[in-house]
């Protein structure tokens, strides 16, 4: 099982309009791939007021392959997300 952590900065004019389409768009994309377990996602605390986190788990490599393609090390930013994106990563996790 593979663990993909994606963490994305926000503008935060922009702050509504990124959480409804963040919790629609960005989960929809995730919840309809072949191999997804579960995810969830997570709002900003005080120390990092405009990061959000959007935790996945998926059963394996080609899963991840099949759901963002060859580079599945690169963030993944559905349509109609890229302007909500100050900066962003991925970083991926085997379960132990």
């Amino acid at each position: 099982m593979i663990i993909r952590i994606f963490r994305v900065e926000i503008d935060p004019n922009l702050r509504e309009e990124f959480e409804s389409e963040f919790s629609s768009v960005s989960i929809d994309a995730v919840t309809s791939s072949k191999g997804y377990r579960q995810v969830s996602i997570a709002k900003p605390t005080k120390w990092t007021p405009n990061e959000y986190a959007m935790i996945s788990e998926w059963d394996s490599e080609d899963a991840l392959e099949e759901f963002v393609g060859e580079n599945w090390n690169e963030a993944f930013i559905p349509e109609g997300m890229a302007k909500f994106v100050r900066s962003c990563s991925v970083h991926h996790y085997h379960r132990w």
